[in-house]
């Protein structure tokens, strides 16, 4: 079958139901959803049953770039400084340093074992360098499992700032093989130019973007994340065009705000995670409808080397040096050794050699597919059994004590304090987000008129409101009457 402006939108809707229905199968099955969406691809392309004709790496390239801006800003969204202040150095030792080690390491044995040239093996490890964040926040997430000593956190900062390291390596290689004259050390102003650019860019995109969602005042709510789509993809593009490393700009941009106070917050965050759904689905699918199976059967013998040597050996040596100046137990690190999944960003970095003409760029893509399906399959569905063996694993009995998750326990109010606004209060006539309450302490209901508001950001509070607030602090909830301008203690 090949693929029409006229069949497209039916072939993709049924890949896309299927995609979802096949991931509701997949807590019984123990396999990863990703896993099935990928194999729903390969079923669906041109060696399985649905025969559609596709081989088409720039589109797939693509693809696999709007996807990864999508999982990359959901997931920066998502976090919180809170979260990741505890384990910041050593979650970015991980993605730099890790990365280097872990690229190093595939591409001397690689060169060794399978004849390939310094250079080649290199780009191979570069490409398989980076953890997949698709994989890691998936997995993490649909399998529920408490993790102790903020490892979750730290797998997740890894996951969501890797990829840039790994994606530097791949360019900065392909540009080493496909000119021989220059040198290694030729590309390390480039890498820090580059992380300067990203970082730099990140951040005052970041700051654009906020002013641009608080002050631009829309007449729809549904027209908020359409607008933070723009800023993203201008975010990557802008640092891109300077050559800056786009995709560590839009993962610092979307950390940026994700730690603001934003009009529409909550719907934002809702909506991008559905994106991000939404775009590893596409991605998976089409990375399925890329591969040929009769060529990876032809590489299973180097492609289980590579898994073995990766899994057990360039893995855990890249865990263990980036993080022995920190303190942690060795089992927090065997752990983080296992959580090493490859998932599709890998696949999409091995289209960039396809591109551009490399020799061996076909084997290449075929090994890396291989090792992405195999980590994933090997290391995903045994993650919370190794979780368990390692004892790194909150215990049922723990979670039965709180039955809120440990990382939501920021949001739980113990104070619950009705307030109401005088005439002539300086308050009124302001928005709930210019009042820069304190973080812990929310506005839950308004009573206006005898009705009831639930608010939000961009709610402007008017004389003789009664305001419902939460708060689980004290000394907060006190500088709240001092921000409204109301003459009271907190008994």
């Amino acid at each position: 079958m090949h693929l029409t402006t006229e069949n497209i939108l039916l072939v993709g809707s049924i890949l896309l139901i299927l995609s979802i229905f096949a991931g509701k199968t997949s807590p019984r099955l123990g396999v990863p959803t990703l896993i099935l969406f990928l194999i729903i691809g390969m079923l669906a392309g041109s060696e399985g049953i649905g025969g559609i004709a596709f081989d088409n790496p720039k589109l797939t390239k693509f693809v696999g770039i709007v996807a990864l801006n999508f999982i990359l800003f959901s997931g920066g969204l998502e976090t919180t400084y809170a979260s990741i202040r505890p384990i910041l150095w050593q979650g970015i030792a991980l993605s730099t340093l890790g990365v280097l080690i872990t690229a190093i390491s595939i591409g001397l044995f690689v060169s060794v074992v399978a004849g390939f040239s310094l250079y080649e093996g290199l780009l191979l490890g570069a490409i398989v360098s980076s953890t997949d964040a698709a994989a890691v926040f998936s997995i993490l997430r649909s399998k529920n499992i408490g993790l102790k000593n903020n490892l979750r956190p730290l797998l997740e900062l890894e996951s969501g700032s890797n990829d840039p390291m790994a994606y530097f390596l791949t360019i900065a290689i392909i540009g080493l093989i496909e000119n021989p004259d220059r040198t290694l050390i030729s590309v390390i102003p480039q890498f820090f130019g580059s992380l300067f650019i990203g970082t730099a860019s990140g951040l005052i995109f970041g700051f654009l973007s906020k002013q641009a969602i608080n002050r631009i005042r829309l007449d729809f709510e549904g027209l908020y994340p359409v607008l933070l789509i723009g800023l993203q993809f201008a975010t990557f593009s802008a640092t891109d065009a300077v050559h800056g490393n786009g995709f560590l700009a839009v993962y610092i941009c979307a950390l940026y705000l994700g730690n603001q106070e934003l009009i529409h917050k909550k719907t934002l965050i809702k909506a991008f995670d559905g994106f991000a759904w939404l775009m590893q689905i596409v991605l998976f699918l089409t990375l399925g409808l890329l591969v040929y199976p009769s060529k990876i059967v032809a590489v299973v013998g180097i492609g289980l080397l590579c898994s073995a040597f990766l899994i057990f050996f360039a893995r855990p040596v890249s865990v263990f040096i980036s993080l022995m100046f920190f303190k942690m137990k060795n089992r927090s690190r065997w752990f983080v050794s296992w959580v090493g999944l490859r998932g599709a960003v890998p696949i999409v970095f091995a289209t960039y050699p396809l591109l551009e003409g490399i020799e061996k760029a076909e084997l290449i893509f075929n090994i890396v597919f291989f090792i992405s399906v195999t980590s994933v399959l090997i290391q995903g569905t045994t993650l919370t059994m190794v979780a368990r063996w390692l004892h790194v694993i909150v215990p049922d009995k723990a979670k039965q004590k709180s039955p809120l998750d440990i990382e939501l326990s920021d949001s739980i109010k113990s104070l619950l304090v009705e307030m109401i606004l005088p005439p002539g209060n300086p308050a009124a006539g302001q928005r709930i987000l210019d009042l820069a309450f304190p973080k812990s302490t929310m506005i839950a209901l308004i009573q206006r008129d005898g009705k009831y508001i639930t608010p939000k950001g961009s709610t402007v509070l008017e004389a003789n409101d009664k305001l419902l607030v939460l708060s689980d602090n004290r000394e907060h909830l006190e500088e709240v009457y001092h921000i409204l301008a109301l003459d009271r203690e907190i008994g």
